[in-house]
C-alpha cells in the first residue's frame, strides 16, 4: 500500500502526476470509440489517497440465489 497524500517531498509524487490513462467502469463496450469513450487521464496523487496493488487473487464463489414467484427470470437486468 502506498499513500499519496502528503507527498510532495517525494520524487514519486512527481512521477506519479504524469497522466496516466484509466479505464472507467460500467461502461457498454464498444470497440470503435472505446479509447475516447471508455477512458481519461488520470493523475493518481489528485485523484486518490492510497494506492493498493495486489498481485495474487482468487475467485469468488457466487451466493445463493432465489427465484422470487412472479419475477422474471432476469430481474433487475431484463427489465
Amino acid at each position: 500500500m502506498l499513500s499519496l497524500k502528503g507527498m510532495a517531498e517525494y520524487d514519486l509524487t512527481e512521477r506519479l502526476m504524469k497522466p496516466l490513462l484509466e479505464r472507467a467502469i460500467g461502461v457498454v463496450y464498444r470497440p470503435e470509440s472505446e479509447l475516447a469513450s471508455h477512458y481519461f487521464e488520470a493523475k493518481l496523487p489528485l485523484q486518490f489517497d492510497k494506492y493498493i496493488w495486489i498481485d495474487r487473487t482468487s475467485a469468488i464463489h457466487p451466493l445463493e440465489v432465489l427465484e422470487v414467484e412472479s419475477m422474471p427470470e432476469t430481474y433487475p437486468f431484463g427489465v
